[in-house]
């Protein structure tokens, strides 16, 4: 019987980064016959996986229904459901432990490795790459992709690459999407997403570093509204509750310039409530000075002193002398204070941008393109974001790994 010479596949994958490197290994793990190679137009691979949170890299998030889970996802929610009932948060904590790198829990619900650094994600996947002989190019920018005779023919400044299938897992930057349209696909404008609010405002101005537990914030004339922490920072508000305002408002924002009014009710509870505890102060304390002390324990004393001042209730008024027109004022100063955004600072932990590859032209079961046959796309060069807290990563875990079951298939 003759032996038959096995026809090796050709794989090009555009990105050194997490989308790239998942789909890689899980597609050589599923086809060791596969022939892959990555390449990378940086110095270094992995560098978001390096220094995203705070260098210890979130893996992603413990949530585990993917019906809960897509709700974090301003724009691929409907998308991502099907993806995650292949592919699931639990699935990447197996996936993890079983290649010697445990995660662990936070009490934010976020997700780290055990050894609380990047590297051990960063030298998990460069040993896996090295074991499973996946070729790895740094310094490798590619600057045109076409078909020719059922090829995809990939240029970059030193050399010509020839492969049977491409994906482009190359992350979010113009040059990216402009390769895109050049392979017929819409590129949906990108817009900034994560960002905080910059508010210069008197009631702010030197409270750096005071947060409330659990505020409402909403932007005023939008049905935009958003509930958690709320941090006071150096130039504004942030904190989740305002990083997940910026996510699913990222184009509304976008179109106002990112001048808009936003609504804060720093309790997260209804004005007339709240009117009604000032209101049994009043009767219950009446000889004690308003100023020294916040009857809610979530708002610190330099905020309240603020809210109270600007309610025109002076320093030395006791409740007693307080009427229905300050406590209304105080009422509202809390539950529905105005503030005027004037511009956004970039959320560090974070580079998200909202835009991407048009999903309406992705069939998702395989992340494949319907515009052609064995051309792939994974990760953020899809109109796909999160909020913070891991889910950008889970969105490369799970597209990565349907997308290499896809490569791995046997003729």
């Amino acid at each position: 019987m003759r032996s038959q010479i096995k026809k090796m596949n050709k794989i090009i994958i555009i990105g050194g980064g997490a989308a790239g490197y998942f789909t890689a290994i899980n597609a050589k793990e599923n086809n060791p016959d596969l022939d892959i190679t990555i390449l990378e137009k940086g110095k270094d691979v992995l560098q978001k996986v390096k220094i995203s949170g705070g260098g210890r890299c979130n893996v992603t998030h413990a949530c585990f229904e993917p019906k809960e889970l897509v709700k974090f996802y301003p724009r691929g929610e409907k998308e991502l459901l099907g993806p995650f009932h292949q592919f699931m948060t639990g699935d990447t904590f197996e996936w993890f432990d079983d290649r010697g790198v445990p995660l662990k829990i936070e009490s934010d619900n976020r997700v780290f490795p055990e050894a609380n650094t990047s590297q051990a994600i960063i030298d998990c996947f460069l040993n896996a790459v090295d074991k499973l002989q996946i070729k790895v190019l740094t310094s490798c920018g590619v600057n045109s992709v076409y078909q020719q005779d059922n090829k995809w023919v990939i240029n970059t400044k030193e050399k010509t690459f020839e492969a049977d299938q491409l994906v482009i897992a190359a992350g979010s930057s113009k040059k990216v999407w402009e390769l895109c349209t050049t392979l017929d696909h819409s590129v949906i404008e990108p817009v900034p997403s994560l960002f905080t609010f910059n508010i210069n405002d008197k009631r702010l101005v030197d409270l750096l570093g005071i947060s409330v537990p659990n505020a409402t914030v909403s932007i005023v004339g939008t049905k935009l509204e958003a509930s958690g922490p709320l941090l006071i920072t150096h130039w504004g508000m942030s904190g989740p509750a305002v990083l997940k305002l910026s996510a699913f408002g990222a184009r509304i924002l976008a179109e106002k310039n990112y001048q808009y009014n936003v609504e804060v009710n720093w309790l997260s509870r209804p004005t007339d409530k709240v009117l009604n505890v000032l209101l049994n102060l009043k009767k219950k304390e009446p000889r004690k000075t308003v100023i020294l002390k916040s009857p809610f324990a979530e708002i610190s004393k330099r905020l309240w002193e603020r809210f109270v001042l600007f309610s025109d209730i002076s320093k030395t008024q006791n409740w007693a002398d307080l009427n229905s027109s300050q406590l209304e004022k105080l009422a509202n100063q809390l539950t529905k204070g105005i503030y005027n955004a004037n511009g956004r600072t970039t959320f560090k932990d974070e580079f998200v941008t909202a835009g991407g590859i048009d999903l309406k032209e992705i069939n998702f079961k395989r992340f494949e393109s319907k515009q052609h046959k064995n051309l792939f796309f994974v990760g953020e060069v899809l109109n796909i974001d999160a909020v913070t807290g891991g889910f950008n990563f889970q969105n490369a875990w799970t597209g990565g790994y349907i997308c290499a079951k896809a490569l791995a298939e046997k003729e």
